[in-house]
C-alpha cells in the first residue's frame, strides 16, 4: 500500500475537523435550548453557566472552522445529531454530561488521525479543546451530582436566581466560571 500524499493526508486531517466542527455546532444549538428553557423554568443561574458553556463551543466551532480555511477545505454547516428538545431540569445534565464524554472520546481519536496524518498544529488545537470539553464535562457531572443527591433542596436553591451573562463574554472554560 502506497503511503499517502500530502494531500491525501491534509483531506483526512480536514475530514475530522469538519466532523468536529458538526458536533460543536450541534452542542451550540443544544445548549442554547437548554439555556432558554432552564431560563424559562426559572433555574437563571444553570441557565447562565450552559449559557457560556454554548459561547465556548461557538468559540471552539470557530477554532476549527478557521483550521479548515488554513488548510483549504470548506467548513461545515451541517450539525452532527439533532437537539433533543423539552427537557426537564432533572435530565439535562447527565444529558449533557454524556455529550461531553462523548466528544472527548471523539475529539481524543480525531487528534491521533490529525497525529498519524503530521499536523501537529491541528493536534494541539485538538488538545486545547480537550481540555475545555473536561472542564465542561466536570460541571455538568457536579450539577447532574447535586441535583441527584440533593433533588429539591439543591433546585429550590437555584430557583428564581439571575440568567443574566453580560455581553463581551469569554465563555465559560475562559472565564474562570467552573466554580
Amino acid at each position: 500500500m502506497a503511503n499517502p500524499t500530502k494531500e491525501e493526508k491534509r483531506n483526512n486531517v480536514i475530514r475530522v475537523l469538519n466532523q468536529a466542527r458538526a458536533m460543536e455546532l450541534q452542542a451550540i444549538s443544544q445548549y442554547m435550548n437548554q439555556h432558554y428553557n432552564l431560563d424559562d423554568m426559572d433555574f437563571g443561574e444553570l441557565a447562565g453557566k450552559v449559557k457560556l458553556i454554548a459561547i465556548d463551543e461557538m468559540r471552539h466551532a470557530e477554532m476549527f472552522a478557521e483550521r479548515i480555511k488554513e488548510l483549504g477545505g470548506e467548513p461545515t454547516s451541517d450539525l452532527a445529531d439533532s437537539v433533543t428538545k423539552g427537557q426537564n431540569v432533572n435530565s439535562i445534565f447527565p444529558f449533557d454530561s454524556d455529550l461531553e464524554d462523548d466528544t472527548i472520546e471523539a475529539y481524543n481519536g480525531f487528534l491521533e488521525v490529525c497525529r498519524q496524518n503530521g499536523d501537529s498544529i491541528t493536534v494541539k488545537i485538538f488538545e486545547t479543546i480537550i481540555d475545555e470539553e473536561q472542564i465542561h464535562l466536570n460541571y455538568f457531572d457536579n450539577i447532574a451530582g447535586h441535583i441527584e443527591n440533593l433533588g429539591d433542596a439543591y433546585l429550590a436553591r437555584i430557583a428564581g436566581t439571575p440568567s443574566a451573562t453580560g455581553l463581551g463574554t469569554n465563555g465559560f472554560a475562559v472565564s474562570g466560571e467552573q466554580a
